[in-house]
């Protein structure tokens, strides 16, 4: 799972030193659009801001200074967003059809981050999907994806118990 995030992170910021955040860099626009997805079903649990920061610091390869940045630009993009369109329109032109579906699977992860899914977090990544061109169809099988890692690593945890 932590090669798919590490590539598919790689791969934007091939051209982008990593403690310069440009208005229009595309990690920001992802950084933003995990928070939106994070605070859609207005709960912002510890688990997932957890997955997000080392999602971020891991594949990304920040220190924490620049993680912080990172974040915090994130915030402030997210929070001054009316949709999710500005951060859509940006990755789009960024990311290839592939790249964007990864992002899809992303998001699904940070939606069970914290073991549940509601039905706002669903709304939110449908939004996010057709914006970014994702079919209903690549959208549930991303979303399926998650919900089986999520269900291996809880039958792992209990294997160890």
């Amino acid at each position: 799972m932590f090669e798919r995030f590490q590539a598919f992170f790689q791969n934007l910021t091939n051209d982008s030193p990593k403690n310069s955040f440009a208005p229009d860099d595309p990690r920001i626009a992802v950084a933003a659009l995990c928070m939106q997805v994070m605070e859609a079903d207005g709960q912002v649990k510890e688990s997932e801001k957890k997955r997000l920061r080392k999602l971020l610091k891991d594949q990304y390869g920040l220190d924490r200074k620049q993680l912080d940045a990172l974040i915090a630009a994130g915030q402030e993009a997210e929070s001054s967003a009316v949709d999710y369109y500005r951060f859509t329109s940006d990755l789009k032109r960024h990311l290839n059809t592939e790249q964007r579906l990864e992002l899809i699977g992303i998001l699904w992860d940070i939606v069970y981050a914290d073991g549940e899914r509601s039905e706002m977090e669903d709304d939110a990544i449908w939004r996010i999907a057709e914006l970014l061109g994702i079919s209903a169809r690549e959208r549930i099988l991303k979303r399926q994806e998650a919900a089986r890692r999520v269900t291996d690593v809880e039958v792992v945890q209990d294997d160890a118990d």
